[in-house]
């Protein structure tokens, strides 16, 4: 089975800070344990709110908010990595996107990549690479979209993935069936889903391919330890039906 643990957006990653040459060490030493075992599939780190743009459409309309800004309806129903040349470029396919949804809301956050952490100058030529995040709502909360609209997104996705622009996508299972996990100087506690409010903006995901999603919460334990002890993490299955 595959899971998403997604950690949420703090303080620190809005403010800018880099993060401690411990951190990035010992979160490469975790990625590359559970990748040599088969482990860790993907995943990535997303910047401050001022490196995103809310896309919510409403009657027809799309109204575009740059960062930074607060979190609001934060709660993910798929997750589409792209990569582009420009953001306008992505803005461009969100659109396209969310016309297929009607009323809905996207974000577009860019992913992390080794220089935003200062580890290395920015190439002259580096692609942007940017989560697309599907907001989830009542219909993919309860019995899903209907056939109509999941045909026309798929037919979207094959044209970003012909045009090399989609990298890959996760469609999530509804929150009902996932785990809010919240650490406090390394302490867990589990709140079992649904849930309805979600404020705080995805920080980073991973994905993990596991047999169960208590063994997921096992090991989420050493992810958080590495992220500082005190934060909340989402857990939610990838659907097989994506």
């Amino acid at each position: 089975m595959r899971f998403i643990m997604m950690h949420k957006h703090d303080p620190q990653t809005e403010a800018g800070e880099l993060p401690p040459p411990e951190l990035v060490a010992q979160m490469g030493a975790f990625i590359g344990e559970y990748a040599r075992a088969g482990t860790f599939i993907d995943g990535a780190g997303l910047g401050a709110s001022k490196t995103r743009t809310r896309l919510t459409f409403r009657g027809g309309r799309c109204t575009i908010q740059h960062g930074p800004y607060t979190g609001e309806r934060e709660l993910p129903a798929n997750v589409l990595v792209l990569q582009v040349k420009t953001r306008d470029e992505a803005l461009g396919w969100a659109e396209r996107y969310g016309k297929i949804l009607g009323d809905g809301e996207l974000e577009l956050g860019k992913v992390n990549e080794p220089w935003d952490l200062g580890l290395m100058p920015e190439p002259a030529d580096a692609p942007l690479n940017m989560l697309l995040v599907d907001k989830a709502d009542r219909d993919t909360e309860g019995a899903g979209r209907s056939t109509q609209i999941k045909s026309a997104l798929s037919r979207l996705q094959a044209e970003m993935a012909k045009a090399g622009v989609l990298q890959r996508g996760y469609a999530l299972e509804p929150s009902r069936k996932g785990k809010r996990l919240h650490f406090t100087a390394n302490k867990l506690r589990v709140v079992d889903g649904p849930f309805t409010e979600a404020k705080e903006m995805i920080g980073g995901f991973a994905i993990m391919k596991l047999d169960s999603i208590d063994e997921v919460i096992t090991l989420s334990k050493k992810y958080a330890e590495i992220l500082g002890g005190t934060l909340e993490i989402d857990v939610r299955g990838i659907s097989d039906s994506e």
